[in-house]
C-alpha cells in the first residue's frame, strides 16, 4: 500500500478504543482530584492550602473528597487489571504480556531509547517506533508503581483500626511518610514528564487529541509509528482499523478538557514546588 499524499482527504485509524478512553478519563479525573485534595494535606501549613481548605469546608472536607477520589482511582486500577486479564486469559491475546502490542519493556525498547538519544544529538536516524514507544512504557509503569505504593499506604492509614490489630504502630508513621512523598513525586512526574511526553513533543504540541478521539490520521500513523504501520500493511490489518474522522465537537471537547487539565496541573505543580522549597 503506498503512502497517502498530504493533499488527499486524510484517512483515520482507531488507536484507542472507547473502553480505554473512558478508563483514562476516570484515571485523569481521579488523579487530578487526589492531587488537588492531597497536596493541601501534604502542605497544610502553606497559605494557599489553608485558603483552599477554607473554601471547600475545612481539612476534614478535603480528606473526605480525597478518600472519594482514592476509591475512584482504585476502581480504575482494578478495571484496568480486569481488562488485561480478560484479553490474556479469555480472548487468548497473550501478546499483552510480551510482543509488539505489550506495555512490558523489552530489549527493543532499550535499543530504541539509545537510538532516540543519538537522534536528539544529530548523530543517528530517528528510530522506527512501533505501537508503544519506550517513553510511553516508562509513563505506564511509573503510574502503575505509584498507584500500588500510594494506594497500599493510603489504605493502611485509612483503615488504621483494622491494620493496627497486627501491624506495629511505627509502621503507620512510615506509611504516612511514604504516602506523602511518593504522592508528591507522582504529582510532579505527571504534571511535567507525562505532560511533555504526551502533549509538548514537537510533533504533538500543543495537544495530543488521540486520548479523546481514539483516532490517528494516516500521516500521524506513518510518521510517528512507522514500524506499526508497516506491520499492519504486511498483515493486511490496516483496513480493519480504519475509522471515520473524529467529529469537530469531539476534538474541541478534547481541547477544552486537555488544556483545563494541563493548566490545573501546572498550577498545582507550581504551588507544591513553592511550598516544598519553603519548608
Amino acid at each position: 500500500m503506498e503512502r497517502q499524499s498530504l493533499d488527499q482527504t486524510p484517512r483515520y485509524y482507531l488507536r484507542i478504543n472507547l473502553y480505554h478512553r473512558l478508563l483514562h478519563g476516570l484515571l485523569m479525573a481521579s488523579f487530578l482530584g487526589l492531587a488537588a485534595t492531597g497536596m493541601p494535606l501534604r502542605f497544610s501549613q502553606s497559605t494557599w492550602a489553608v485558603e483552599l481548605a477554607t473554601a471547600i469546608g475545612g481539612f476534614g472536607a478535603i480528606l473526605f473528597f480525597h478518600k472519594t477520589f482514592a476509591f475512584l482511582l482504585t476502581l480504575c486500577f482494578f478495571l484496568h487489571i480486569g481488562a488485561v486479564f480478560y484479553l490474556a486469559f479469555v480472548r487468548g491475546e497473550i501478546g499483552v504480556f510480551w510482543g509488539s502490542a505489550s506495555m512490558v519493556p523489552q530489549p527493543r525498547d532499550f535499543i530504541e531509547m539509545f537510538q532516540h538519544f543519538r537522534w536528539f544529538f544529530g548523530i543517528g536516524p530517528r528510530p522506527q517506533f512501533g505501537r508503544f514507544a519506550y517513553w510511553e512504557k516508562f509513563d505506564y509503569w511509573a503510574v502503575f508503581w505509584g498507584m500500588a505504593i500510594i494506594g497500599i499506604t493510603g489504605y493502611v492509614m485509612w483503615f488504621s483500626s483494622f491494620f493496627g490489630r497486627f501491624l506495629p504502630g511505627g509502621l503507620f508513621n512510615i506509611a504516612l511518610l511514604i504516602h506523602a512523598d511518593e504522592a508528591l513525586l507522582a504529582v510532579w512526574f505527571i504534571f511535567t514528564i507525562h505532560f511533555f511526553n504526551s502533549h509538548f513533543r514537537p510533533e504533538k504540541f500543543p495537544m495530543d487529541l488521540v486520548i479523546f478521539t481514539g483516532k490517528l490520521s494516516d500521516r500521524e500513523l506513518q510518521e510517528e509509528r512507522p514500524a506499526e504501520y508497516q506491520s499492519l500493511v504486511e498483515e493486511g490489518s490496516l483496513e480493519r482499523i480504519q475509522a471515520d474522522p473524529p467529529p469537530l465537537w469531539l476534538r474541541n471537547l478534547g481541547r477544552i478538557i486537555g488544556f483545563s487539565v494541563v493548566a490545573t496541573g501546572f498550577l498545582l505543580f507550581g504551588l507544591t514546588l513553592l511550598a516544598f522549597l519553603s519548608e
